[in-house]
């Protein structure tokens, strides 16, 4: 027992410094492979058409991009830390009163998920990305974690990040984006594998409608 215990502690402190150091790498160098896009293209097996995930710079991404993964996914991304407890509570009430499963994650934890984890519901990868979630609020700060989100979503099969959204489905670049074409993009975010950006259904022209009217009324991010 002795010497499980001691191998368990050097296991924990591998663990710690070589997530911190690989936390400090991310936050310069462009994050264009993943345990979560290598999951997906396992998931995928033969139909899988190869990621497209270009990586691009937070400043060559249209702001109407950022106002709408805001309006959409995280209201309050700019002043929580990691974690929204109001939306957590929120989500708890629903489920209990009405049997609604409503959705919690941040942005930052759809960054930690996205970056460092899988796919997979679990509670052990919910603790991971909840760990992920508190080194990348500590070590990269908002507008990194932004940039970082902004290019690992996945939008559709195979295609991750604005810019591959932006080329793939409207032919232009994630610089030029326009609100309509990024309200319809952060439309597909909550469900990639169902709602198809190539073939936008009646909900969601309606939805990214009012995600535009969403935008509107959110104060620009100031990073």
């Amino acid at each position: 027992m002795k010497y499980l215990g001691r191998l368990l502690i050097y296991l924990s402190i591998f663990f710690a410094v070589s997530s911190v150091g690989c936390v400090l790498i991310f936050r310069f160098l462009p994050v264009t492979v993943s345990p979560y896009k290598a999951v997906r293209s396992w998931e995928a097996g033969r139909t899988f058409r190869g990621p497209r995930s270009p990586w691009v710079p937070l400043d060559k991404i249209s702001e109407n991009m950022v106002r709408a993964v805001v309006a959409t996914e995280d209201n309050n991304f700019m002043t929580h830390r990691g974690f929204d407890l109001d939306a957590i509570k929120l989500a708890f009430e629903e489920r209990r009163e009405r049997g609604r499963v409503r959705g919690a994650s941040t942005i930052s934890q759809q960054t930690a998920k996205n970056t460092f984890c899988t796919p997979s519901g679990t509670w052990l990868r919910k603790g991971v990305e909840s760990y992920f979630t508190v080194l990348i609020e500590t070590l990269w700060g908002k507008k990194r974690i932004m940039e970082v989100y902004l290019n690992a979503m996945e939008v559709g099969p195979g295609v991750y990040g604005a810019q591959a959204a932006a080329v793939d489905y409207f032919a232009t670049s994630a610089g030029d984006l326009s609100p309509a074409q990024a309200a319809m993009i952060a439309t597909v975010l909550p469900n990639p594998g169902r709602m198809r950006l190539e073939n936008p259904s009646a909900y969601m022209q309606r939805r990214s409608k009012q995600v535009v009217s969403l935008m509107n009324k959110l104060p620009a991010p100031e990073f």
